[in-house]
């Protein structure tokens, strides 16, 4: 029942102006620094470990900013899921070669790492070009939210999802058939087929899977970033200039360079990214653990 309500709840709010909807977000960022102390205290340690640089007072100013943009991702949920494509078309700013997708005679890996406009990224794709789009997700512990994510992810005709729990072989051959693979390479999913790489300085369980994808698949590698703007501003998403020199056949150098380049990223908009997220929880053997 609760999640029917809430499913409800982002129905109705998406139909008010945008400015509205980031107002309530950001008051939901409010009531998360106040009661969420798990996710709290897991962002204020992230930024202790990756800026250390930054005194206590500006590192929970992030946070407290950072949990105002989660608030504002999660009820626009209910505006990319329900509203009108043209709606979102006029919301969405596109910059960069969103068309390389289907003009490739090689399929392309858009390489999108976790900023809370991630979703608005995953539509971008959908409405603004023709090629197909798979994509890997989590499946949802409850069944009426995995559901209704699943249904507003591929709402717009253009697209198929697939659970990370299940064999990696309907992928491959969507990729084959010339998907686009919108892939999200920086959660920690454990050891394996993963390496420890350096992440702010810190090694972090980091998968391999995109380095050597796109080797096995001879694939176009783009990297997708997404962001939230102020108010009722709407959404950007930028198409960067494909890698050339990626993969290399050393896919833990390959690994190396790309989160590198989510940390440059991270740097033009520290409070955007996922800070909640335990990104060191995997620790290689023998070392204590970091949360």
């Amino acid at each position: 029942m609760a999640a029917w309500l809430l499913l409800a709840f982002l129905h109705t709010i998406q139909w008010l102006p945008l400015a509205w909807q980031a107002a309530l977000g950001r008051g939901v960022g409010w009531l998360f620094w106040r009661f969420a102390k798990d996710r709290r205290r897991i962002a204020l340690r992230n930024l202790e470990l990756c800026m250390p640089e930054l005194d206590t007072a500006t590192r929970e100013a992030l946070v407290r900013e950072h949990l105002g943009w989660l608030g504002r991702s999660l009820l626009e949920r209910g505006l990319l899921w329900y509203a009108s494509p043209d709606r979102l078309r006029g919301l969405i700013q596109v910059e960069g070669d969103i068309g390389l997708a289907e003009r490739s005679e090689r399929p392309v890996m858009w390489l999108v790492p976790h900023f809370l406009g991630l979703d608005v990224a995953g539509a971008a794709t959908q409405l603004f070009q023709k090629r197909w789009v798979s994509s890997i997700y989590q499946t949802q512990s409850n069944p009426v939210l995995d559901a209704a994510m699943r249904k507003g992810r591929l709402r717009f005709g253009v697209g198929e999802v697939y659970p990370r729990s299940d064999s990696g072989k309907p992928l491959f051959r969507a990729i084959k058939r010339g998907d686009a693979f919108f892939n999200l390479p920086d959660m920690d999913f454990g050891e394996r087929d993963a390496a420890y790489v350096p992440f702010f300085g810190v090694p972090a369980a980091t998968l391999l899977a995109p380095s050597r994808l796109a080797r096995a698949l001879n694939m176009v590698v783009q990297p997708v970033v997404a962001e939230i703007l102020p108010g009722g501003q709407g959404y950007r998403v930028r198409f960067l200039p494909p890698w050339d020199d990626f993969p290399t056949a050393d896919a833990e150098a390959d690994t190396r360079r790309m989160n590198a380049w989510i940390e440059s990223e991270i740097r033009r908009n520290p409070a955007q990214y996922l800070w909640v997220h335990k990104r060191f929880k995997t620790r290689p053997r023998g070392e204590p653990p970091l949360y």
